[in-house]
């Protein structure tokens, strides 16, 4: 089973650079279109500042990076942005993972990819098992994500696991639940970032962001780059993170 641990029972441990860094890549279309370019150039570049960003964490000591790519709700956009994000999603696993592999870096996707079509689910099952073994960092791509469908989905394994459970309600507690949750081998994240000046969590990581700490930046995704990220981490070592306590038990813990 994997390891879980829940930042509102169990104080984690933490310092001034973030052990997983959470990130929802938006402003690509918005990037495009102030540059009177189609849409879809936009998301081709943003594949440029996935790489470099995966290459920034990595340099920094960062265990853990997820990346919000497509969201459940996203098969709301036009058909042929749809479609031109899935080739997207193509041929960046067959381009990418030699480098994945090359600089040690895990890859996991997690979602319900039963959505996406065969050639696609065969490439990221091969790209995780050719990374498997990889521990600077692991990354983690959500597609076809929800953080409704991600608690939904955990409480309807450990019931089909534990059918007494229904019974008996009162046993199901965050362990129940978390260890189900797609990203139960991680960490919940230490630092969220959102790009492209929006400032909301559009459905991500619902129950793991209960105590991250919330970056926004105005720059879009494909504009975002090393210098962008050290000065989200530079707000995030700013921050005093206190998990439920006040300042004073904080400075008593430091000095004790």
């Amino acid at each position: 089973m994997p390891t879980f641990s829940s930042s509102t029972v169990v104080i984690p441990e933490y310092s001034a650079v973030p052990r997983h860094v959470a990130i929802i890549m938006d402003g690509n279309g918005r990037w495009a279109t102030a540059r009177h370019l189609p849409r879809v150039a936009g998301h081709a570049r943003g594949v440029d500042a996935v790489r470099a960003t995966v290459e920034a964490c990595a340099r920094r000591g960062i265990e853990f990076l997820t990346l919000f790519a497509f969201s459940s709700e996203n098969w709301r956009r036009p058909a042929d942005e749809v479609s031109v994000l899935m080739r997207l999603f193509i041929s960046a696993l067959e381009r990418e993972v030699v480098q994945l592999q090359k600089n040690g870096i895990r890859l996991r996707v997690i979602g319900e990819l039963t959505a996406f079509e065969p050639r696609l689910r065969e490439l990221i099952a091969q790209a995780e098992l050719r990374t498997a073994a990889n521990q600077r960092m692991t990354l983690t791509v959500a597609a076809n994500y929800g953080g409704r469908w991600d608690i939904l989905q955990a409480l309807q394994t450990a019931l089909r696991e534990q059918p007494e459970l229904a019974a008996h309600p009162e046993r199901i507690g965050e362990e129940t639940i978390g260890h189900h949750l797609a990203m139960a081998y991680a960490p919940e994240p230490d630092l969220f970032i959102r790009t492209g000046g929006e400032k909301r969590i559009s459905n991500f990581l619902l129950w793991q962001l209960a105590y991250t700490e919330l970056y926004f930046t105005d720059v879009y995704w494909p504009d975002f780059d090393a210098a962008a990220l050290d000065r989200a981490i530079e707000s995030f070592a700013a921050r005093e993170r206190r998990f439920g306590r006040t300042s004073a038990q904080i400075a008593a813990a430091a000095s004790g």
